[in-house]
């Protein structure tokens, strides 16, 4: 294999599916490397520098949400999780922790290579982003949002606690304020896929992060519901 070649780690106990996939995106320019449980994982993260990670949720000893945590804790890799194809909290779950997309088993070869491309593509058009993009702020109802450190705080200077599905959310409503956003845009604007039959991935993330935003019964959260349609945030927002 070639240098030119990108480099993924693909980790799932069922050696079938890593060699299926292995073949299958060796044939397609990448390099990959497979592991079996987090042990290896960790070594291979550590061996083979991979720009993706595809990780089963279903793992001897820990399972691939705590792998996902613990992928977090040590470097800031896109992970793909293979869910299990009708299970919402798998998706939410894996959304919540960090998780950049996930892709439900049985799965095939060419959608999994398409969704990698498109987390990889995402994660090199962020690097690659200016400076003066990346400092980019936006305040509203008193919060303030900084893309650059992905913080967010209240009005009384408090750092809000958001998962990265949230604020990823929560920086689509910010870049589009007083916009109706369908949910098939809001989960294509904050993963870069489309909305799945009966996926209410994006409800339940719009439900939690209404939470996190209202300060009290008298200053309810700004995200509004449009029934039928998306969602509407309807607050002010300027560039900070």
């Amino acid at each position: 294999m070639h240098g030119t070649h990108t480099p993924i780690l693909i980790v799932d106990d069922d050696r079938e599916t890593c060699a299926l996939v292995r073949q299958y995106f060796e044939r397609h320019d990448f390099a990959v490397s497979v592991a079996h449980d987090g042990q290896g994982l960790m070594r291979e993260l550590e061996r083979a520098k991979p720009a993706l990670v595809i990780l089963d949720v279903m793992l001897p000893g820990k399972n691939g949400f705590d792998l996902c945590r613990d992928i977090r804790a040590a470097s800031d890799v896109p992970v793909i999780m293979l869910t299990a194809v009708n299970d919402l909290t798998d998706r939410v779950v894996g959304l919540e922790i960090g998780a950049d997309d996930y892709v439900p088993k049985p799965f095939e070869p060419r959608e999994l290579l398409a969704r990698a491309r498109a987390v990889i593509r995402r994660k090199s058009g962020a690097m690659a982003a200016r400076p003066d993009e990346e400092l980019r702020g936006f305040t509203f109802d008193g919060f303030s949002i900084s893309l650059a450190t992905r913080e967010v705080k209240a009005p009384d200077g408090v750092v809000v606690p958001l998962t990265a599905a949230e604020f990823d959310l929560l920086a689509a409503f910010v870049q589009n304020p007083r916009r109706t956003l369908t949910r098939d845009q809001l989960l294509e604007l904050t993963t870069g896929r489309e909305v799945l039959a009966f996926d209410r991935s994006i409800d339940i993330l719009v439900s939690r992060l209404r939470k996190k935003l209202e300060r009290n019964a008298t200053a309810p959260s700004p995200i509004q519901t449009i029934r039928g349609t998306g969602y509407f945030f309807s607050a002010s927002v300027q560039k900070a």
